[in-house]
């Protein structure tokens, strides 16, 4: 109604506000600047002399293709209520917001209320999102079995590692699937089957004294998914075929950008760009417990460790970590601030005052 509308662009101006912008950018440079402070040696460079120019553009492609499918996977989920234009705003809004927002967050917490501005009514943004985020959560868990077994032990890296941090790493990325999987078998069953038993059972079990303090959360969750059943059922076979295909071809190229960026400065085999590939799986895991806003500081800083032995020298590696996080993270900072007013100026028909967004 009218009358919430200031309240609910206040809510969301003060978790997108630009200024929020400063910790990552400062927390990210400052990682790769003290890494390249420790390991520089004069010539470690020269590799930047032969660059290939067809992987450099692969990697363009593949960048670009990303985020095109996921324009296109926003506006086919919203069943196309959405124009190219406003589903472009909102996946630009979606990605800055998972920049700014610790990764455990993200943009999720968002999402339902761009689209719902948008004119989508609140049931089906709620729909949409989880309908998203359960496409992403069953790529995780069909994609694991299949990296450990082309990879093996290739997955982890144990370049000179102390032993107790692998073993925290593997038990971090079994417990992260076994917890990813249990999820999405839930979100399964509350959507399709069952929505109904799967609220009696979280209100239930929230409401041990343990886990009481998070019932209401609990209980706003479990009404969110009775709500995204009722929208989402009698969607028909080829509805769900592009929005698995679409799903796929975006996560696919997502890890796949780390590959081409590499091969755009080093020679690699095509096992060296499968191991890569596989340990963006690995990686996810230490982004995904990641506190800072985007993982800000701790993906540069874990990076040498999954990535380093397919790169070369500390230097090289230091400047394609960069690389990597200025493509596919500050890039998207810039695009936030960009699209952001502009969204702001459409959908709620004024620019917003200067001291509204932070600045």
């Amino acid at each position: 109604m009218p009358v919430t509308q200031p309240t609910q662009e206040q809510q969301l101006l003060d978790k997108l506000r630009p200024s929020r912008i400063v910790l990552p950018v400062l927390l990210g440079l400052s990682v790769v600047g003290f890494m390249f402070w420790r390991s520089y040696k004069p010539g470690d460079l020269a590799p930047l002399a032969n660059a290939s120019p067809l992987w450099l553009l692969v990697t363009l492609l593949v960048l670009v293709a990303r985020d095109a499918g996921y324009v296109y996977r926003i506006r086919h989920i919203s069943e196309r209520v959405l124009s190219w234009r406003a589903s472009l705003d909102v996946i630009m809004i979606w990605e800055f917001s998972s920049c700014i927002l610790p990764s455990a967050v993200g943009g999720t917490s968002v999402a339902p209320f761009l689209l719902n501005k948008e004119g989508i009514t609140l049931g089906k943004s709620l729909a949409y999102v989880m309908v998203t985020a359960l496409l992403d959560n069953l790529y995780y868990v069909v994609m694991v079995p299949l990296v450990v077994w082309l990879a093996h032990e290739g997955l982890y890296p144990d370049e000179n590692l102390n032993s107790g941090f692998m073993t925290t790493l593997k038990v971090a990325f079994g417990l992260s699937y076994v917890m990813v999987t249990a999820y999405s078998a839930l979100m399964l069953y509350a959507l399709f089957i069952n929505p109904l038993s799967v609220k009696r059972v979280l209100v239930r079990l929230f409401s041990l004294r343990i886990l009481r303090r998070w019932r209401p959360k609990a209980y706003q969750h479990a009404n969110e998914m009775v709500w995204a059943s009722t929208q989402i059922r009698g969607n028909g076979a080829g509805y769900w075929l592009r929005a698995v295909l679409s799903t796929v071809f975006v996560w696919t190229a997502r890890y796949l950008v780390i590959g081409c960026l590499i091969a755009a400065f080093v020679p690699t085999t095509p096992s060296e760009f499968t191991m890569m590939f596989a340990r963006n799986i690995t990686y996810k895991v230490i982004l995904l417990v990641a506190i800072t806003p985007g993982g800000a500081g701790i993906a540069e800083g874990a990076f040498p460790t999954f990535f380093g032995k397919f790169i070369g020298t500390p230097t090289m590696t230091n400047f394609i970590v960069l690389l990597y996080r200025i493509v596919t993270y500050y890039l998207y900072l810039v695009f936030g601030a960009v699209f952001l007013p502009r969204w702001i100026t459409r959908v709620f028909g004024r620019r917003p005052e200067p001291g509204s967004l932070g600045l």
